[in-house]
């Protein structure tokens, strides 16, 4: 057996990230301190600006976190209590969370058992009179099929969000989307600022991209207590702020998210190297859809024991490990009442049961990742 390792690997490295931009980040930090002008003050308006340029989207309006983008999204669709929204049932909670919270009706459908992404071959059976959106969520760094799905979607006159927190920067490859970036396709895009995200901050923030002049302008009284002018509420909003030291952090880290992408990507061509081979595991899928940043390096084992052994032995290695996600949503208790079984998403049952992410993060080196394939390689090789 190999000796515990004396450095912890973590699955996301904030600190040694913020150590290499310190003096940038700690420099746009004491401007915002120093001008005092901690709501909506100038560096939010930069960074909007700058992150709708980077993805190639008309409009972005900021908010206070992923969340709250989800849920400003349903509410500047018109959506109503009774209300349907497919999800995948294999995704973090946040798309279902925020649809139940209004009172809408979270409707599940199964995912791909490759791409982990929403199965478009799926969504048409879950449509019904009431059924009114479509959560298109990129799990993982890599699009959905955007192409059926808005086929889908323009059949059925529905509305299609984007949830884009884990893959921005990714690229569609083909068809009449490609060269565009993800998040920009359906009727809202959203996404999430959240420390771990590619482009994170370091603390809360969230936000929403869309091509349509007049949405943009509902997303923004709605983020702002239903207000445009101080005073005059039109509608009924939330209080939902991107706070200005994070978008003077985020500003600082645009810059770079680039490269931050090329070591993801960089890192997971490593992985691929030393795990594609190896019995019982598989490396993660790419699509023929997207380009793929890495959010997550996400395995699938052949067994739930060979997944939580390996879980088991990287920790007593000093290697953590994720597992995302360990039970699908049908199946967690505060959505039993929508009357889903163990049987009734197979494949998200089961992704729940084999998948497992490995560390991956902007800083990981290709002798971090030898080090830590070297260890998953061990373990599946003495089964």
């Amino acid at each position: 057996m190999q000796e515990k390792l004396s450095t912890t690997f973590q699955i996301v490295d904030l600190n040694a990230q913020y150590q290499r931009l310190k003096p940038e980040i700690d420099s746009a930090i004491f401007k915002v301190l120093e001008d005092a002008n901690f709501i909506n003050g100038e560096p939010v308006k930069t960074f909007s600006k700058e992150i709708a340029e980077f993805v190639e989207s008309p409009y972005f309006i900021p908010c206070a976190n992923g969340t709250d983008a989800l849920q400003i999204a349903y509410m500047a669709l018109g959506l109503e209590p009774g209300d349907e929204v497919i999800l995948p049932a294999f995704n973090y909670v946040a798309t279902a969370e925020a649809a139940a919270l209004l009172k809408l009706k979270p409707v599940f459908v199964d995912c791909q058992a490759d791409t982990f992404n929403i199965d478009p071959n799926q969504i048409e059976g879950a449509i019904t009179p009431k059924t009114r959106a479509i959560v298109a969520v990129h799990l993982f760094g890599q699009s959905c099929d955007m192409e059926a799905i808005m086929e889908i979607a323009e059949k059925h006159n529905l509305f299609v969000i984007e949830d884009n927190a884990q893959a921005i920067g990714s690229k569609i490859s083909t068809g009449k989307y490609a060269e565009r970036k993800s998040g920009t396709i359906g009727h809202i895009g959203t996404t999430s600022f959240f420390p771990s995200k590619n482009l994170g901050c370091m603390g809360d923030g969230g936000g929403l991209f869309t091509n349509d002049a007049v949405l943009k302008d509902v997303i923004q009284k709605i983020a702002n207590h239903g207000q445009q002018f101080k005073y005059q509420y039109e509608s009924i909003g939330i209080n939902s702020r991107l706070d200005t030291i994070q978008a003077a952090i985020l500003s600082v880290k645009i810059k770079h998210l680039n490269s931050f992408t090329e070591n993801r990507q960089k890192a997971a061509e490593a992985y691929d190297l030393h795990l594609g081979q190896l019995p019982e595991l598989q490396i993660p899928a790419r699509t023929k859809y997207s380009s793929h940043v890495f959010h997550q390096y996400t395995i699938k084992l052949s067994s739930e024991k060979v997944r939580d052994g390996l879980k088991s032995y990287l920790n007593d290695k000093g290697i953590q490990s994720m597992i995302y996600y360990p039970k699908p949503l049908h199946l967690q208790p505060g959505y039993l009442y929508l009357g889903y079984n163990n049987e009734s998403f197979p494949v998200s049952s089961l992704l729940s049961q084999q998948v497992l992410s490995l560390p991956m993060h902007s800083e990981l080196t290709k002798s971090m990742v030898e080090t830590i394939s070297g260890t998953v390689s061990a373990f599946m090789e003495n089964l």
